[in-house]
């Protein structure tokens, strides 16, 4: 039982760290790293009392926040239990967004205006051109729960009338090419691992500094033109991202290439036997 494993001192009083902190640590990197996996029973609050001498409140209170977070899931007489393991993958080299993405797997992804306004920011003026921008800020949540934020940026020119109430639970992308004629079919992304702020932190529900995945870029139009600058910040436990990989260059094939070589030469000679006949 993973209980037994753990030292006796691994919650302990006298370092002045809140009691219920400590605890909340352990349970923590024990289903972070898989030793309590999804769906796994957690010792009962009456041996976490025994294994580390402290008060049943000081377990109940770690219970409630490992429950808040969605990382147990309490049951009156059956005790708690790991909380499933919800990923959603997306594959970043596609053009279709998250929404577009997750919402064909594990249901519908919710999509809630934050901010829509005139805004200015230096990184998007130089990757779309103009001064003038629109910043739409956004929350995706999936099963319930935030799973990312996006921030984009858009040349006011072309997305001035765009509203709170059309982009509510709709592709952004979708809109761009229905209302304005405007496919996004290009782009250029970069991927980072980040600490969330504590802006993010409260958008996400998620405690401050905790690990997302950045995903940035600019994305263009049919024609090459910029049309989009755009920052989504992914819960790095609850999206993952997959990449589709090929060789850099094909394998060459021996016996092909002898025989377009042989087929060269026979050619070549048919053509010295056709000059000859017409001569």
């Amino acid at each position: 039982m993973w209980i037994d494993d753990v030292p006796e001192g691994a919650v302990d009083a006298t370092t002045g760290s809140p009691l219920h902190a400590q605890l909340s640590a352990l349970l923590r990197a024990g289903i972070g790293d898989g030793s309590l996996p999804p769906g796994s029973q957690l010792p009962t609050e009456a041996e976490i009392q025994e294994k580390f001498g402290i008060s049943r409140s000081v377990v109940r209170q770690t219970m409630a926040g490992l429950a808040s977070d969605g990382l147990i899931l309490r049951g009156r007489g059956r005790g708690s239990v790991v909380a499933p393991h919800l990923e959603h993958h997306r594959q970043v080299q596609r053009m279709p967004g998250l929404s577009a993405q997750i919402s064909t797997v594990s249901g519908p992804v919710r999509t809630e205006v934050l901010t829509i306004a005139p805004g200015a920011d230096a990184r998007a003026a130089a990757a779309l051109g103009t001064t003038r921008l629109l910043s739409l800020r956004r929350r995706r949540s999936a099963d319930g729960e935030a799973i990312a934020i996006i921030h984009t940026w858009l040349p006011l020119s072309l997305a001035e009338s765009l509203t709170a109430e059309e982009l509510t639970d709709a592709s952004l992308h979708a809109l761009l090419a229905e209302r304005f004629g405007v496919p996004v079919s290009a782009g250029r992304r970069q991927i980072r691992a980040v600490a969330a702020s504590g802006q993010l932190a409260e958008e996400l529900s998620v405690p401050i500094g905790s690990p997302l995945l950045l995903l940035e870029g600019t994305s263009l139009d049919d024609g090459g033109a910029p049309v989009e600058y755009f920052s989504t910040w992914h819960r790095a436990d609850r999206v993952v991202f997959d990449v589709d990989v090929t060789a850099a260059e094909p394998q060459p094939n021996a016996a092909l290439a002898g025989r377009v070589e042989e087929l060269a030469r026979e050619l070549q000679a048919l053509s010295s036997q056709l000059t000859r006949g017409a001569r």
